[in-house]
């Protein structure tokens, strides 16, 4: 069973992707506010009927129906208002997201964990520090969002197909990630040699910026927070050996640890199975480093 606890926008995109993909037969929408997952279960169930799904989704508001889950999604917490950097919301759900947590180890002790709740990459620390589960068992989705963006970004500036990008996003999921044009590619010709260096710094201050931009413009991003967790979590149910840049304590890789922060990882069964470490230049080191000292100072405002 995979259970989303969050059954607002993303939680409720999040369950209709992980439906749609057939990842598991049952799907509990977790929710304190009276009604809310219910009213969503049954919207969804209406839609999977038609399309002959046979996925079940149940709403409640008791932790206990979580018991057993393989896949627990943290969604709760507060969202991103216009103005408002992931930083400004760490406060409001640093206590959220620990509530969240006790309640998992007590209902759901064996599952794997993936924060989805803004700060991202702090919360994905206070999540590991209140849980106590191994490392490899606590996988944030924000590079996987930011990832979507970057190769929107390289399918507009190159014309080519979205099927045939390869590319790479890693760092803090906030205005300091860190894209990585020289290790992307189009049907594996190096996207260096496709588009030049000015329209791949482009490239980069875009997907820097554009979450901002869906903010103002609509109020909330939905759809791809939605569709990344659904990869993050088919990739573990179905134990497919994905590479997926997900943020995950570190102890000693790229040279950091007590903190948490998207890196490349093997992500299967056991959840992560392999945190990959990339040569990074000087300047993609720096700015993985200016990440990591933003979440180092966040946590310690905590």
């Amino acid at each position: 069973m995979i259970t989303i606890i969050g059954s607002g926008k993303v939680g409720g995109d999040a369950a209709l992707f992980c439906a749609l993909k057939k990842i598991d037969n049952e799907i509990l929408l977790l929710d304190v506010v009276k009604g809310l997952p219910q009213g969503e279960a049954m919207d969804l169930n209406h839609m999977l009927s038609e399309q002959g799904i046979d996925v079940n989704i149940r709403g409640s508001n008791d932790y206990s129906d979580m018991k057993d889950s393989k896949v627990v999604v943290v969604v709760a917490g507060s969202g991103r208002k216009p103005g408002m950097t992931r930083m400004d919301l760490l406060k409001i759900n640093a206590g959220i997201v620990k509530d969240v947590v006790e309640n998992i180890k007590k209902y759901a002790s064996d599952s794997i964990i993936v924060p989805v709740t803004n700060p991202l990459d702090p919360i994905v620390h206070i999540t590991y520090k209140t849980s106590g589960f191994d490392r490899s068992r606590i996988i944030g989705m924000g590079n996987m969002l930011d990832l979507s963006r970057f190769i929107q970004f390289i399918h507009e500036a190159t014309g080519h197909s979205r099927d045939s990008i390869r590319a790479l996003v890693i760092g803090e999921h906030g205005e300091s990630m860190l894209p990585l044009p020289r290790f992307s590619t189009v049907s594996g010709i190096p996207l260096s040699s496709i588009l030049p260096s000015e329209k791949l710094d482009q490239l980069v201050q875009d997907t820097r910026q554009v979450a901002a931009k869906v903010i103002e413009l609509k109020g909330a991003t939905v759809h791809a927070p939605g569709n990344a967790i659904s990869a993050i979590v088919e990739a573990i149910l179905k134990d497919r050996k994905r590479v997926i840049p997900v943020a995950t304590p570190l102890d000693g890789e790229y040279g950091q640890s007590n903190v948490s922060i998207g890196v490349p990882a093997v992500i299967g069964r056991k959840g992560v199975e392999k945190i990959i470490e990339l040569d990074l230049n000087q300047q993609e080191r720096e700015w993985f480093n200016k990440g990591v000292d933003g979440v180092k100072t966040a946590l310690a405002g905590i």
